[in-house]
């Protein structure tokens, strides 16, 4: 099963266990988030689409730790005029691990037709 899932203005596709780093989450090291952004579930070949998001479905995810990323070398160069300019940063992310896809049950829907099917 994995999820296509909104985090912090990326999609991003996870599955249950599984490491992933974000951008950076306002959140402490240790503590539990939850996404509600969730956009597309396969679960064992059926496949729940959303418009645009899936209603009541959810990510849960704990946090581990705040990391920076590699750092990229910014380099601006304007030929023959002696224009050279070198800067660089490094990426704030927050590495989080998924604890769980939750769906919404797929059994209420069912008992909802029923009901309105005999009325």
């Amino acid at each position: 099963m994995y999820a296509i899932v909104e985090i912090a203005g990326q999609q991003i596709k996870v599955q249950k266990d599984q490491k992933v780093f974000v951008h950076r989450l306002k959140a402490e090291a240790g503590s539990k988030v939850e996404f509600d952004k969730v956009l597309l579930v396969d679960n064992e070949g059926t496949i729940t689409l959303g418009a645009p998001a899936i209603e009541g479905a959810l990510i849960t995810a704990e946090v581990i730790e705040h990391v920076k990323g590699d750092k990229v070398i910014v380099f601006r160069k304007k030929r023959r005029k002696g224009y050279r300019k070198k800067n660089g940063h490094r990426q704030s992310f927050t590495a989080i691990t998924i604890s769980g896809i939750n769906l919404p049950s797929a059994k209420k829907e069912k008992k909802e037709t029923k009901e309105t099917k005999e009325a």
